[in-house]
């Protein structure tokens, strides 16, 4: 383990070589004793993944291999993050939530609780790449989303509580709670029984 800066790590962490913690974005490339980042008890935390300073997760978190959590991170508790996820940062995850492999989220994206996300996923901030700037906005996904593998969430999009989008959608609107949203683009149907997860 590589640690830059000042982490915090809890009790009955595991944490299997190699791995980076507190690695410094450009804001504190020239410093030592900066703040690095905050990882709870029980966590696993396996080869390759890099956790950037200012990023504090709650316990019992685990990754998956070569995971890469960007600066001003917040993770809850019990959340696993897969294989070759990348957290490009400003981003709140919340408790109980599963991002399997491949999964990208950008900038400013916020996932509340028991979020479910397939592999292959991509979430995307910029209405106009690449001259976004400041306008950088991610999706919201609000607690208990399911969101099905290879499918991408288009900026600014808010997906609803309870609600199912399909493998392989493109999300171009806003999803009310408790719908399903399927195809490209997205088409609004009845979320199935069996899908409803609260």
């Amino acid at each position: 383990m590589t640690q830059f800066g000042i982490n915090t790590i809890g009790n009955n962490v595991k944490i299997f070589d190699p791995v980076y913690l507190g690695f410094p974005p450009r804001y504190y490339l020239d410093q030592i004793d900066f703040p690095g980042c905050i990882v709870g008890d029980n966590a696993v935390i396996r080869p390759g993944t890099t956790i950037y300073a200012d990023v504090k997760i709650g316990d019992s978190f685990s990754s998956g291999h070569n995971v890469m959590i960007r600066e001003k991170t917040l993770i809850g508790k019990q959340v696993s993050i897969g294989t070759g996820t990348i957290i490009e940062g400003y981003s709140v995850i919340g408790n109980f939530c599963n991002l399997q492999s491949l999964v990208y989220i950008p900038t400013n994206t916020y996932l509340g609780s028991h979020v479910f996300i397939g592999p292959n996923s991509v979430l995307t901030n910029d209405k106009y790449p690449p001259n976004g700037g400041s306008e950088l906005k991610g999706p919201i996904l609000e607690d208990y989303v399911s969101i099905g593998a290879n499918t991408t969430i288009l900026p600014g999009v808010t997906i609803g509580n309870g609600s199912l989008v399909a493998a392989g959608s493109v999300v171009t609107k806003d999803v009310p709670p408790d719908t399903l949203a399927i195809g490209s683009p997205a088409r609004f149907k009845p979320l199935p029984s069996g899908a409803k997860r609260k």
